[in-house]
């Protein structure tokens, strides 16, 4: 499995700590069947402090739709213990 780095976003925090958040398009192969595979994509977020991190591989399959994810996930400074949640909402 490869990362791709995608970008990096700090936000406060209700607290008025800072947090600070790395975001990458994970690429893997994916098996479909009978031998054959397929890339697949997936994301990942981890604290850049390495107190926290969540990944989801094989998201997709499609080049244009984990554009669209990570640009949803960097817009909305998603964290790594949303990260989840706002991927199933977003696949549903």
């Amino acid at each position: 499995m490869r990362e791709l780095y995608v970008g990096q976003r700090t936000e406060e925090g209700e607290d008025g700590q800072k947090y600070c958040f790395d975001y990458y398009i994970l690429v893997d192969q994916m098996c479909v069947s009978d031998g054959f595979a397929c890339e697949s994509y997936g994301v990942k977020i981890a604290a850049a402090d390495g107190s926290e991190g969540a990944q989801l591989p094989h998201v997709t399959v499609s080049v244009s739709r984990i554009d669209e994810l990570m640009e949803l996930l960097l817009r909305n400074t998603v964290t790594p213990s949303t990260l989840r949640d706002v991927v199933l909402d977003w696949l549903a």
